[in-house]
């Protein structure tokens, strides 16, 4: 038998559990790949593992930078109201073996990290390239 794709894989695990849509899990890859790629990000010694908190600003930050003041309805629309349910998919691929926990890694860690309408909407700024000031 063939080895699954991660999408295949992703697939399966978004129909086992309908809270989440695909584009979720996806996302959540995309954000880690997204924060490891930050020279600012505490990296473990095997180079995947993030803290919780870097991986949450991360999320915000690409969400922001992807799907600007529209990103919490994209989330919504996936199933993500909060950073809670951001811990649920993450837990969901560690207990796939999709993703790695650290040793001090709890769910609880997700809890009320940011505020969705805060970071997504009343946080949001334009940054507006207006020329030379006069």
């Amino acid at each position: 038998m063939a080895a699954l794709t991660l999408e295949t894989k992703l697939e399966e695990i978004a129909r086992s559990d309908r809270r989440y849509a695909v584009e979720a899990y996806q996302f959540v890859f995309e954000a880690l790949d997204y924060v490891l790629a930050h020279p600012g990000c505490r990296k473990s010694a095997a180079g995947r593992h993030v803290t919780v908190s870097d991986l949450l600003e991360g999320m915000r930050r690409f969400g922001l930078e992807h799907y600007g003041p529209l990103a919490r309805c994209v989330f919504e629309s996936w199933g993500v109201y909060s950073t809670e349910d951001f811990g649920e998919i993450v837990f969901r691929l560690i207990d796939q073996r999709l993703l790695h926990q650290g040793e001090h890694d709890r769910r609880e860690d997700f809890a009320g990290a940011f505020d969705f309408v805060e970071a997504f909407e009343t946080g949001y700024r334009v940054a507006l390239d207006l020329g030379p000031s006069r």
